[in-house]
């Protein structure tokens, strides 16, 4: 429910009527709750499917392959990381840098979508 501190308010109706309502005080707390409902879209709907009785088996998530098809893409494999890389819950993480106020800086980056609620503290490279 939209309270005073309320900025931010995206309204979505699904095609059988569910509502999903997303309220945010600050930018940064409306990005982590578009990460969250996006993390949890599959769930969602399956859980509106079963509410309406109309699930029969679990959804599955596509694989590689459907979405390949679906689109007339040509998978690639991501490239072996340099010097190793690192990984965390979240996959591969991307070896990011730049030039800061103190200087130029590095680290590995986690792959969670910007502003995900369990998104990995970076590992930075001294």
């Amino acid at each position: 429910m939209a309270t005073e501190g309320t900025k931010f308010q995206i309204n979505y109706k699904l095609h059988d009527g569910t509502l999903i309502n997303l309220y945010a005080a600050t930018a940064s707390e409306l990005e982590a709750g578009l990460a969250d409902i996006s993390m949890n879209a599959a769930n969602i709907y399956t859980t509106g499917q079963e509410l309406n009785g109309k699930l029969t088996a679990p959804v599955a998530a596509p694989t590689v392959a459907a979405v390949a098809q679906q689109f007339n893409a040509t998978p690639v494999a991501a490239p072996a990381p340099a010097g190793g890389g690192n990984t965390c819950k979240h996959g591969q993480m991307s070896l990011r840098s730049g030039v800061g106020q103190k200087g130029p800086w590095s680290g590995y980056m986690c792959a969670a979508p910007k502003g995900a609620p369990d998104k990995c503290d970076t590992i930075w490279v001294r």
